[in-house]
């Protein structure tokens, strides 16, 4: 709490606090300018490459490039096709490359099909409702499962709790993989779907898709692969000959995938495509009404209006960037992670969980990694800390592609693990924090915790 307040105690103290509408409009270029003052604030530290993750290109012509898409577009609303014929073109071109890229052209796959959403957690709330309903009218069954990793994102659980689904965690092997012969045991007949990542948010690893897919299989289930970290990565990381394992429509199991374009398919923030391998599952999640006094009604996701300035800006920046680009951008983006890979590794204390790519986790035996991350925060750093087992990660984006941002990294890491050795009792910040929500009796006061963060962003 207090770190959210230090960093927004600035802002408030040196701007006015709006909680009522001005009595008059200001002028338009005070507005600008207090806006380009608080911006200039925030954006030395992603664009500088101290952010793990959050902003994925970051390059000043890119933005740039993708600003003038928005305002062409600003005004587009994919609700109302009949005024916006560009926006649907857009939109359905963006599902259509994404499906190409995840095999949705390979024999027993042409037919997958899919529609934008917001983000990854809505593509994955979308897809588990989709299972949902399939399942309740094709299979009567009122008390639905879902068989989960428990390294897979809580949008997962968002999904569970939304959607009165129960969520039925899958332990990890000692690879942080999903444990397949686990999950086998959890299949019930009540279970809708099973899903995989690929790779996982927490320590970016892959679970083992093939598996896990060919279950489902075998039970007449879905299988939904998140790949919204992966999407626009692995298939350019297998075409320049990285091992890259099974993951997507080319194997007969996979029933749904998510993939952002706004992470790795460097389009803007608010877009992402959830693929379904068949029409008729996509279906399930369309929202339609017959009967309103105001019309027809049909919307494909949550969204009623929504911006199709977005979806263009999709389609611009994969048609931008290409197979060539999308290709080049992703050696750059793992021969920088093998960088921090090989560095973190040659720190003694320290330890790589898994075998990731890119979405590199570090824990350690020997001091507190929470410590560490304090550390590295103080030194402009913005890790995501981890926990069961306690550790952080660094998701390599562009920005750390920028000469010498891997090498500052390392250094800044060896120089925080040497501080934390001498550290009195040796625990960090965020230590206590972690091992609070690590304990179940005391799950209920760090959500609270987290509840008053909520508020806390919300407060004028």
């Amino acid at each position: 709490m207090e770190a959210l307040e230090a960093e927004l105690r600035p802002y408030r103290n040196t701007h006015h606090t709006y909680t009522h509408l001005p009595e008059r409009g200001r002028r338009r270029q005070e507005i600008l300018a207090e806006m380009r003052e608080l911006a200039g604030r925030e954006e030395p530290k992603w664009r500088s490459g101290y952010a793990s993750g959050s902003v994925y290109h970051g390059g000043a012509d890119h933005i740039e490039f993708l600003n003038e898409v928005y305002a062409i577009n600003s005004q587009s609303n994919p609700l109302h096709p009949e005024l916006w014929p560009s926006a649907v073109k857009y939109e359905a071109e963006v599902v259509a490359m994404t499906a190409s890229m995840l095999g949705g052209g390979e024999e027993g796959a042409q037919g997958v099909c899919g529609t934008i959403s917001s983000g990854g957690t809505e593509s994955i709330l979308l897809a588990m409702r989709t299972y949902r309903d399939q399942a309740r009218a094709e299979r009567k069954i009122t008390d639905p499962e879902m068989v989960v990793p428990v390294s897979a994102h809580a949008a997962f659980d968002k999904a569970a709790h939304y959607f009165d689904i129960r969520l039925v965690p899958v332990p990890l092997d000692s690879a942080f993989r999903a444990d397949v012969e686990a999950a086998a045991r959890l299949v019930s007949s009540n279970t809708v779907a099973v899903v995989a990542s690929a790779p996982g948010f927490p320590h970016g690893v892959i679970d083992p898709v093939d598996e896990l897919s060919e279950l489902a299989r075998r039970h007449g289930i879905g299988c939904h692969v998140d790949c919204c970290l992966g999407g626009f990565v692995l298939p350019w990381a297998e075409r320049l000959g990285y091992a890259v394992p099974p993951f997507d429509f080319r194997l007969p199991g996979v029933t749904s995938m998510s993939a952002d374009t706004h992470k790795f398919g460097y389009a803007a923030k608010g877009t992402s495509v959830v693929l379904y391998r068949t029409n008729l599952l996509r279906r399930f999640q369309y929202y339609r009404n017959a009967t309103w006094m105001g019309g027809l009604y049909y919307s494909p996701t949550f969204a009623g209006s929504r911006s199709g300035a977005l979806g263009a800006e999709a389609w611009a920046a994969m048609l931008a960037f290409g197979q060539e680009g999308y290709t080049a951008a992703t050696k750059a983006l793992l021969e920088t992670a093998a960088t921090i890979r090989a560095g973190i590794e040659g720190i003694p204390e320290l330890e790589v969980l898994g075998d990731p790519l890119w979405v590199i986790a570090f824990g350690s035996d020997d001091i507190d990694v929470y410590a560490v991350m304090d550390q590295m925060n103080s030194r402009g750093w913005s890790l995501n800390g981890l926990q069961n087992p306690p550790a952080a990660h660094i998701c390599v984006t562009l920005r750390h592609c920028q000469q010498g941002v891997a090498e500052r990294f390392v250094a800044d890491l060896e120089a925080s693990v040497q501080v934390v050795r001498r550290l009195p009792g040796g625990r960090g910040v965020m230590a206590p924090i972690y091992g609070m929500a690590g304990a179940t009796k005391t799950r209920a006061t760090v959500e609270e915790l987290l509840e008053r963060y909520g508020d806390l962003q919300f407060k004028a």
